[in-house]
């Protein structure tokens, strides 16, 4: 099982670097110009963002141990509206690449560790990753009108709650159907998946700065 960890490990990373392609504006660098295409940019956002989709998905596993586990992952989704609000209002967060690919790292190390953590460390890592993980979704708003940056706020707030949500769903029931430490290993190989996505991210940040 260890090597089968490392070895999808070794295939995401080589998988994200040469995925580098995708960009993060579905819109191709173009600020939405209407309903339709903020709609569509703010669905796409957190979908072709490996990094933001791995941690979507991250957080709905690490949310199957809470008690409100459909209503704690609004925390974060709200919180990347708010980062998205900072940007539009030109409020300067330092790092912010650099502490999303932490944040996905940590979310992987947290699956691989499969140690119950408390539900306030989980809102409040929820909420801090929120605000940078929504501060880089700003980008692809600057310059729209009114009617384009509402359908954006609302496309990227919904997807992000629909992905985590089916996180959870999906995650439970899976585990439910495994035995002893199946459960555990389950939980170490998406980890590992995560984690790895979020060394990648991370290097090439520190490559870019």
């Amino acid at each position: 099982m260890n090597y089968s960890i490392g070895k999808l490990g070794t295939f995401t990373g080589l998988f994200l670097l040469s995925a580098q392609a995708l960009a993060h504006h579905p819109m191709g660098g173009r600020a939405p110009s209407n309903l339709f295409e903020g709609m569509l940019s703010g669905v796409a956002h957190p979908i072709i963002g490996l990094d933001h989709f791995a941690f979507l998905l991250a957080a709905g596993l690490l949310a199957m141990s809470m008690r409100q586990r459909y209503l704690t992952p609004l925390l974060f989704v709200v919180a990347t509206a708010a980062g998205t609000g900072l940007h539009l209002m030109s409020v300067d967060l330092l790092l912010v690449e650099g502490i999303i690919a932490v944040s996905v790292l940590l979310a992987g190390v947290l699956l691989i560790a499969n140690r119950k953590c408390s539900e306030l460390m989980l809102l409040f890592f929820s909420g801090i990753a929120g605000l940078f993980h929504g501060f880089a979704y700003g980008e692809a708003i600057i310059g729209a009108e009114t009617t384009p940056l509402i359908a954006y706020l609302f496309g990227f707030m919904t997807i992000q709650y629909l992905v985590i949500a089916g996180s959870i769903w999906v995650g439970g029931s899976l585990l439910k159907r495994v035995s002893g430490n199946g459960s555990k290993n389950l939980l170490r190989i998406a980890g590992s998946a995560v984690s790895s996505i979020g060394l990648v991210f991370l290097a090439m940040s520190v490559n870019a700065s």
